[in-house]
């Protein structure tokens, strides 16, 4: 029954007195309509909907926002049962004197551990947005016994702790002194109550709960980062007279094969060739959106190798304004050809274009030799030996040392 709390009734186009399947259908007709892929302005509307349809859908959650409205769900407030002023009042009077006064009262009112569900996406994801759906098992309050564990709805409180969840034992510490230690009720695992065999409830089996597999959707805002978290209120697991924590979903982001991020800003190398960093180019680059930019450099300007131009607001859009974008990055690097062979006309055509090389005039005396240059293997370990042989030739090394490529020293073998 509803106590003039309609907003959320509204929202979806019904009645207060809706049944579930109409509350259903009248949010798919509204989802497909104000679903961000089809309608990128209507996020905010498309949010209010869904959580909308996630309380009108939970008979405990439509039953406190009916009775109490949006302070109710937002202060964690519960439907009572018939026995819950009563039960309340006799714990307070059976734990007068002891300390342990209002204890369990307290316990309806704490809150269940949040649920961590970590979610991949691609940087596309994170570039365009994307309402991604996932399911996970969750506990739930059982809906036949409504998180008592009895086939009656009766509560039946442990006798070893009276229904208080702890017990007391004293310890002497001195002279007509005693210490109280509070220690959890082994009998009902620090419940205050019990289920007895003939009275368990028939759907969870007298453990008030049970494992429900509950499918979730999430809507990834555009530019959003790696490790942001998206929260799901209320929607953790459950258990009898506590709130339901929340679930956090983190986000991890895939590395990418072409693109880096860093803040709002992309990366991405390019490789070109001599021709092209000296005449000019012209290139397609697929973005992240599927559009293809074509990347001009008119020829007259060189590009040098590690150099970078930049694509102003080719970036990521800003999660607060996706309007406004970063810049995208392109570093180049030139490959230069392995082997050029030239006749001597055109050499002096190039030196003509390129400048001249430096002259060296070669120097005469003993000490001048002539080398000619090989190209360096880093697994050829051919020059080691060279050099080792070399110097286990020298007589005078000291302490029988063997000096290797690099600085390093290694001890003669006796």
């Amino acid at each position: 029954m509803s106590y003039g709390n309609t907003a959320l009734y509204d929202l979806l186009n019904v009645s207060s007195q809706a049944s579930v399947p109409e509350i259903k259908k009248a949010y798919r007709k509204l989802a497909r309509e104000f679903h961000p892929d089809k309608n990128p302005s209507s996020g905010d509307k498309f949010k209010e909907i869904s959580y909308a349809h996630e309380v009108l859908t939970d008979p405990q959650k439509r039953s406190v926002y009916d009775r109490y409205g949006m302070k109710g769900l937002q202060e964690g407030a519960r439907e009572p049962s018939t026995s819950f002023f009563q039960d309340d009042i006799f714990s307070q009077i059976f734990d007068m004197g002891s300390g342990l006064g209002g204890c369990r009262f307290q316990n309806r009112y704490q809150r269940s551990e949040d649920t961590i569900y970590p979610l991949k996406v691609t940087l596309e994801d994170l570039y365009n947005g994307k309402c991604v759906k996932f399911h996970m098992n969750k506990t739930v309050v059982c809906v036949t016994c409504r998180g008592v564990g009895t086939k009656t709805g009766v509560k039946h409180w442990c006798r070893a702790c009276h229904g208080r969840g702890v017990r007391v034992q004293y310890r002497p510490v001195l002279l007509l002194m005693q210490q109280q230690i509070y220690t959890t009720c082994e009998e009902c695992s620090g419940q205050g109550t019990v289920v007895p065999e003939r009275d368990r409830c028939v759907h969870c089996r007298g453990k008030k709960t049970y494992i429900e597999k509950k499918n979730f959707e999430v809507f990834i805002e555009k530019g959003m980062k790696d490790s942001q978290k998206i929260i799901l209120r209320g929607e953790g697991n459950q258990s009898p007279d506590t709130q339901a924590g929340d679930i956090i979903v983190i986000l991890q982001a895939e590395q990418h094969d072409r693109f880096q991020r860093l803040g709002n800003d992309l990366y991405v190398d390019k490789e070109i060739s001599l021709t092209e960093a000296l005449c000019g180019f012209s290139f397609g680059l697929t973005h992240l959106d599927g559009r293809v930019l074509r990347v001009v450099q008119p020829p007259g300007s060189c590009i040098k190798t590690g150099q970078m131009r930049g694509l102003v607001g080719e970036g990521m859009p800003s999660r607060a304004d996706p309007t406004q974008k970063g810049n995208l990055y392109i570093k180049f690097t030139v490959k230069f050809p392995q082997n050029y062979f030239a006749n001597e006309n055109q050499m002096k055509l190039l030196e003509a274009l390129l400048g001249p090389k430096t002259e060296f005039t070669m120097p005469t005396g003993e000490d001048v030799e002539e080398v000619d240059l090989h190209d360096y293997t880093p697994t050829d370990d051919s020059s080691s030996r060279t050099y080792a042989e070399a110097f286990s030739e020298d007589d005078d090394e000291p302490f029988g040392a063997h000096f290797m490529p690099g600085g390093r020293v290694q001890c003669a073998q006796q």
